[in-house]
């Protein structure tokens, strides 16, 4: 299956469920800023996480954004400071 970069950024404005979204977003990728995720996954799991998060987010007060980047796109993310652009994995430990 055809894992996507995405980038994931989120504004919640309430503490609890901006807690809950962000132990969320830890099961689906990696945290480079404090409400930003790079993610590698597939359009399934994509669906599974925005349905995830559908029951944390309040429409009228928050903001989630996708970001779909493609490979060319992520080879020229630039990074000033701390941190790197969030590796593909090419193989899993069981």
């Amino acid at each position: 299956m055809k894992k996507h970069f995405v980038v994931v950024s989120y504004d919640i404005c309430n503490d609890r469920r901006r807690r809950k979204v962000m132990k969320i977003m830890e099961g689906f990728g990696e945290r480079v800023q404090y409400s930003v995720f790079e993610c590698r996954l597939t359009l399934a799991q994509v669906g599974m996480l925005q349905k995830r998060l559908r029951r944390w987010v309040n429409p009228q007060e928050d903001s989630v954004r996708f970001y779909f980047l493609t490979r060319r796109e992520t080879g020229r993310i630039l990074v000033m400071g701390v941190g790197e652009v969030t590796p593909e994995r090419r193989y899993y430990v069981l």
